[in-house]
C-alpha cells in the first residue's frame, strides 16, 4: 500500500483499501443500503471506484458482485482489497468504459444495477484538473443516458437501477430512465436534518414495469439535538460513524 492509502473497516472482517484519489461518501453509503439486494440477486455496480457498494452488499450477505470501473489504478486498488479480504469467488472486477460492455458482461442477467454517477452535466460547475475528480464529478466519459442505456442493456425484465443525484437533476433522471425503458418506482429525498432542503434524492427504476412511484419519507441524517440520526446509524451498520 502506498503513503496516500489506507484501509477503511468495514465490516467485523472487511476491510476495504481507500486513497486520497478513490474514496468514498455518505452518498454511496445511502445508495448501498436504498438498493438493498435480495437474497441471490445477480449484483452489478458501475463505476464502482473503490468498491464500497460492492464492499456493504458484501457485509451485509450478498453471494456476489460484479464492479465495473473505467479507471485502471482504482480497479488495481480493488484488486487489492479483493486479495486483501480472499474475495476472489465473490467479487469480480471489470475495467471497461461503461458504454462498451457488450461482449463483456451478459446481456439481461443481472437483478440489480447501481451507479452513483457524476453529478454535473459537462460544461457546468468547477471542472477540476485531476482526471479521477473530473470523471467522477462531470459528465466527461458518461451521460446520464449512456448510463440509462448501459444499465438496461444489463437488467432482466423487473430488474431495478438505482442511482442517487442532486436534487436539481431529478426531472433529467426520470426522464433518461423512461427513455431506456427503466421506470421510476421509488424515490426518497435526503436532508441534513427536518426543515433543511434536500441535498441528494435516491431513486429505483425497474425495467419494463408500469408506470407509479412511491414517494419514501425523507431521510434526515442528523437528529434534532444536531448528532446522527438513528436511521443513519442503522445505514451505517459495522462502519464507525
Amino acid at each position: 500500500m502506498s503513503e496516500k492509502e489506507h484501509t477503511e473497516q468495514i465490516g467485523k472482517s472487511l476491510r476495504l483499501i481507500v486513497s486520497d484519489r478513490h474514496t468514498f461518501g455518505t452518498d454511496a453509503l445511502l445508495l448501498a443500503s436504498f438498493s438493498a439486494p435480495r437474497p441471490r440477486d445477480a449484483l452489478c455496480d458501475l463505476g464502482t471506484g473503490c468498491g464500497i457498494i460492492p464492499f456493504c452488499w458484501l457485509r451485509d450477505g450478498a453471494d456476489h458482485v460484479t464492479a465495473v470501473e473505467l479507471q485502471e489504478d482504482a480497479c488495481d486498488m480493488l484488486r487489492r482489497s479483493v486479495g486483501l479480504n480472499g474475495l476472489g469467488d465473490r467479487l469480480t472486477v471489470l475495467n471497461a468504459d461503461i458504454r462498451c460492455l457488450k461482449g463483456l458482461l451478459p446481456a439481461n442477467a443481472f437483478d440489480l444495477v447501481t451507479m452513483n454517477p457524476p453529478y454535473f452535466p459537462a460544461g457546468t460547475g468547477k471542472v477540476s484538473t485531476a482526471d479521477n475528480a473530473r470523471i467522477a464529478r462531470h459528465e466527461t466519459a458518461l451521460t446520464l443516458e449512456e448510463l440509462f442505456t448501459a444499465a438496461a442493456g444489463l437488467l432482466k425484465f423487473g430488474g431495478r437501477m438505482c442511482v442517487c443525484l442532486r436534487p436539481e437533476r431529478l426531472a433529467e433522471c426520470i426522464v433518461g430512465m423512461r427513455a431506456a425503458k427503466l421506470e421510476p418506482k421509488r424515490l426518497r429525498f435526503v436532508a441534513q436534518r427536518e426543515g433543511a432542503a434536500p441535498w441528494l434524492f435516491l431513486l429505483e427504476g425497474k425495467r419494463g414495469r408500469n408506470p407509479g412511484m412511491t414517494v419514501e419519507p425523507e431521510l434526515h441524517l442528523e437528529a434534532p439535538d444536531g448528532s446522527p440520526a438513528p436511521e443513519l446509524k442503522a445505514i451505517y451498520g459495522e462502519y464507525a460513524l
